[in-house]
């Protein structure tokens, strides 16, 4: 089973969310299906369901790894790199 090689170099505590939407979203005018917070830095993005998908833009560009739902009652995270539910 593939594993993520990328939690354990996770600042702690996580950090906090730089916004509370997607601000490329908020941006452009157009509105995030659900969002997504990175591990690495705070950032909020939007998720591949929506039509811009920021928070994987924001990994193409910054290359951090790990981002977690940013959705009330979800607790799941996803590795970028290793392609796997951390």
């Amino acid at each position: 089973m593939k594993q993520c090689t990328h939690t354990e170099a996770l600042p702690h505590p996580e950090p906090a969310p730089l916004s509370e939407t997607c601000p490329e979203c908020l941006a452009a005018g157009s509105h995030p299906v659900q969002l997504r917070m990175c591990l690495e830095c705070g950032h909020v993005g939007c998720c591949d369901s929506s039509p811009m998908r920021h928070a994987t833009e924001h990994h193409k560009e910054s290359g951090h790894p790990v981002m977690r739902t940013f959705e009330a009652g979800e607790s799941w995270r996803w590795c970028f790199v290793d392609h796997v539910l951390v």
